[in-house]
């Protein structure tokens, strides 16, 4: 790391958890984030500042005026642009050095596989089960570390999902297919710090990844009410019978 480096990240290698060593890993690291809206704008943002080096931006979505109210790495100016375009230009003005790759499509299959495949961690910051369970299934068989959120209302929820760790669950094991009632933003709402404090924890969980600090929420759900701020840690275990990770699929 050089003189302006060791400045710019002073305050998190100061840190002895992290010290020198877990900044050059976050430097040397590639993160993807699929979905740029409520989650992924702080997570991108943090995770960037952070001194991630190579961060991928995914989303086929254009920014919208009603996206304003909680998707904090778009601006006004950039109503009308693809979304990943109008992240990558915040992101630049946060941090130049930050290796930004932006993707203004919808991944599926096996572009979705080599992209994953490509990562260190994904973020998934997406808001349908439909992306949800294709992401997850890419990233066991690339077996790539998973940091999912989700937000919706007043409530939010976290989990960590590690496919390199033979008793991880994945996010099948969390919501079967079948059994989940699509919510989103649009029908439902949702206030706009929620979806800021579950971006920053998804952002902070990738972190941990990474760098290897800490314990990470894998093998839980951590569940937000923000009426109440009330927090609860649940134990996720592995579904022995699960359709994606089971040893027997």
């Amino acid at each position: 790391m050089n003189d302006e480096q060791l400045l710019r990240y002073s305050r998190q290698i100061m840190l002895p958890e992290l010290d020198i060593d877990g900044q050059e890993k976050l430097g040397l690291a590639s993160v993807l984030i699929i979905g740029l809206g409520g989650l992924g704008s702080p997570a991108a943002i943090y995770l960037a500042a952070s001194g991630v080096g190579e961060v991928t931006l995914v989303d086929e979505d254009v920014v919208d005026l009603s996206n304003l109210q909680r998707q904090i790495v778009h601006r006004e100016a950039t109503i009308g642009e693809t979304k990943v375009a109008s992240a990558e230009n915040t992101i630049k003005q946060i941090s130049c050095e930050t290796n930004i790759t932006t993707i203004p499509r919808r991944l599926r299959g096996d572009q979705l596989l080599k992209t994953v495949s490509r990562a260190d961690v994904v973020v998934d910051a997406t808001d349908n089960f439909e992306s949800r369970y294709e992401i997850n299934d890419a990233c066991l068989s690339a077996q790539t570390p998973l940091v999912s959120g989700a937000a919706i209302r007043m409530e939010g929820q976290v989990a960590v999902f590690d496919p390199r760790k033979s008793d991880s669950p994945c996010y099948r094991c969390l919501y079967e297919e079948g059994d989940t009632e699509t919510l989103n933003c649009a029908d439902n709402g949702v206030l706009a710090p929620v979806v800021g404090i579950i971006g920053t924890i998804q952002a902070m969980e990738a972190i941990k990844i990474i760098s290897g600090i800490g314990e990470t929420l894998c093998g839980h759900v951590l569940y937000m009410d923000a009426k109440r701020m009330e927090w609860r840690r649940l134990k996720l275990l592995k579904n022995p019978q699960c359709l994606s990770c089971a040893p027997t699929r």
